[in-house]
């Protein structure tokens, strides 16, 4: 399915070379059959038009979007599992399943990555690569009418990955859960994060207790964001963003 390759390609980070070659990515988008003549058409303009902009204010509009707050991560299991223990054993699993059709990963990836995650459905046959799309369509129409609330043309391509996936979702039935939500990307609710906890005084015994548990904390922490469980995702198919 190359539309999947170009679609992960438009949801990874901007770089120089996605302009070099938005040429090529218009005649793959017109290659394929995925899409229909309207869907081909949207995304046609979608990649014209990002790559008629500055690569600078692409990529600021990118950390801003994507980077700020949790509630439009790519990274699929912080919507399933969030700072969970589960959210470990959750990226075991789908590494286990790379790495059975073959994918390996460098170090630095994250399995859970959007782009990486449709990289990897675009190499399987299109029957398992439309499974894959409909275990993950809830959190695609939750991304996509959250980009929509925040006037991101980016909601077009969560659109156009639930068209493929064949779940059935609408994205407007979301809308009024959407409108509902705090904004977690405000200058207040950032702070929030970082805000430290109450300092409290132990004994000798609860020092070592309270070191020992941070030392377990910080571990945990460093561990659980490179692995996942993808059962966890699945919504009535079973497979595993």
């Amino acid at each position: 399915m190359i539309t999947l390759r170009i679609l992960a390609r438009l949801l990874d980070y901007p770089d120089e070379a996605l302009f070099t070659h938005q040429a090529e990515m218009l005649a793959a988008l017109e290659a394929g059959s995925e899409l229909d003549a309207a869907q081909r058409a949207q995304l046609s303009d979608f990649i014209t038009e990002f790559c008629a902009g500055s690569l600078l204010d692409r990529q600021a509009d990118y950390c801003e979007l994507f980077d700020r707050g949790r509630a439009t991560s790519l990274l699929l299991f912080e919507h399933v599992h969030g700072e969970s223990r589960d959210r470990g054993q959750a990226m075991v699993d789908l590494l286990e399943q790379y790495r059975a059709d073959g994918l390996e990963l460098s170090a630095k990836e994250l399995p859970d990555f959007l782009p990486l995650y449709l990289e990897y459905l675009a190499s399987l046959d299109v029957t398992r690569a439309r499974a894959g799309l409909a275990d993950v369509a809830p959190i695609l129409a939750l991304l996509a009418a959250r980009l929509k609330q925040r006037q991101s043309r980016y909601g077009e391509l969560f659109t156009l990955l639930l068209a493929l996936s064949g779940a059935g979702l609408a994205v407007d039935d979301l809308t009024p859960k959407i409108h509902k939500e705090a904004r977690d990307d405000t200058p207040a609710a950032l702070d929030a994060v970082w805000e430290e906890e109450q300092i409290k005084f132990l004994g000798e015994q609860g020092c070592a207790s309270a070191q020992q548990a941070a030392h377990q904390r910080r571990f945990a922490d460093a561990v659980a964001p490179q692995y996942l469980d993808v059962a966890a995702m699945t919504t009535s198919t079973g497979r595993s963003s």
